[in-house]
């Protein structure tokens, strides 16, 4: 299991810098727009490891509600976005396949805290997901991924289906708009920030 880290002012802190690098997982099931979200989100030049999908994939991958989909991730998705003057994500997404669990050891190893997305359509899909997060000691949020004209379920509704706790963040956002997924990480590094506090009180 990861350690947990403090998410303090010095966290991370190399002497005689001036910005403190905040480790974040960014996770979800299959096809559920962690990619994207990190490509709209990143403020350098994402590092995306999709591959075309092949026959074989598709015979193993559960296609159900994305049909259109030709790529997947294989290893991991990163970038990189400042927050404030203190304060840089360095995000991290995780293959949605079950096949790929083997590189959570090392993408959760330094870890503050995860944003897990939920597609409103499979939210079923997210409970393997969330056993990880939880497997590691992670503490979440959830991003609720509301795709075009797709089923719409209020927080209130996804955290009772997800038996979410009262005090984890559920919000909603469009993972191709950057204001709504920076939204996302600013509620998730806040609820990290409170936790930190009430671990240190």
């Amino acid at each position: 299991m990861a350690s947990r880290l403090s998410l303090s002012e010095d966290a991370y802190v190399r002497s005689g810098a001036q910005q403190t690098a905040v480790k974040i997982l960014v996770v979800g099931h299959f096809a559920v727009g962690k990619t994207t979200l990190i490509g709209s989100l990143s403020e350098i030049a994402p590092l995306s490891t999709e591959e075309q999908m092949t026959s074989l994939s598709e015979n193993v991958d559960d296609l159900k509600g994305v049909q259109g989909k030709t790529t997947t991730t294989v290893a991991l998705d990163f970038g990189r976005l400042t927050l404030s003057e203190r304060i840089v994500l360095y995000l991290f997404g995780s293959p949605g396949q079950q096949r790929f669990v083997n590189l959570w050891d090392d993408m959760a190893r330094g870890a503050l805290g995860a944003l897990v997305l939920v597609d409103p359509e499979r939210l079923a899909d997210s409970f393997e997901v969330m056993d990880l997060v939880e497997s590691y000691g992670l503490d979440f949020a959830v991003a609720i991924n509301q795709f075009d004209g797709g089923t719409v379920h209020t927080p209130e509704a996804v955290r009772e289906a997800l038996d979410l706790l009262p005090d984890t963040p559920v919000v909603t956002i469009d993972a191709r708009d950057k204001a709504s997924s920076v939204n996302a990480l600013i509620t998730m590094v806040r609820y990290l920030q409170k936790r930190a506090a009430l671990e240190h009180a």
